[in-house]
């Protein structure tokens, strides 16, 4: 949870990510990105998994240091829980993929992850994949939600695929983020911010 002390009291929670370990998946009958991604090369790894479900920020919070200050928290979570990988889907608004071609095809081009943690999506694959060279990167990156942005920015990668979730109208892209992979400088950053 994200609070601002400053609101009046029952109104202070500004953010939130909601988290699942391995062990949390297992008593809750799998984790949720199971739904829309076969997780089990992830599973199969042998790394502490920690899934990062749907996040959250109030509107009024959204200039990026609401987001900050999550993933400082966040990163506490993740140095107590000793995670090496994170994951979770993030998403496009709308199910049509033709509205987000460049970007879904930059993602594939230049972030798909390794075989090794490359999750693969559940849904027969219609991404328009165009080729590198006719996308036009930066409006693309202009373009990229938030979110995924910013996971890029942290390293992640994506699994191979979209997903288009109809009951929330959005496109989905699984991120997966190797803790080991996190520059010493982006750590840093994060590190001790809400303390």
């Amino acid at each position: 949870l994200l609070l601002d002390l400053t609101r009046d009291e029952g109104d202070q929670v500004i953010g939130v990510y909601r988290l699942m370990s391995s062990e949390q998946a297992s008593a809750a009958g799998g984790f949720s990105s199971e739904e829309e991604y076969d997780l089990d090369v992830l599973k199969a790894s042998g790394k502490t998994l920690l899934e990062l479900g749907r996040s959250c920020i109030d509107p009024e919070y959204r200039d990026g240091l609401g987001l900050f200050h999550l993933w400082s928290g966040l990163h506490d979570h993740i140095d107590a829980v000793g995670a090496e990988i994170l994951f979770g889907v993030a998403s496009f608004k709308g199910k049509n993929r033709e509205n987000h071609k460049h970007q879904l095809a930059l993602l594939h081009h230049k972030y798909l992850a390794p075989t090794g943690i490359r999750v693969v999506s559940r849904e027969p694959q219609t991404d328009p994949l165009i080729p590198i060279e006719q996308i036009d990167v930066t409006n693309a990156m202009v373009q990229m939600p938030p979110l995924i942005k910013a996971y890029l920015r942290l390293g992640g990668m994506i699994g191979q695929g979209s997903y288009v979730d109809k009951d929330f109208n959005t496109t989905d892209v699984c991120m997966i983020v190797d803790i080991a992979q996190v520059g010493t400088s982006v750590r840093k950053k994060f590190a001790g911010a809400n303390g």
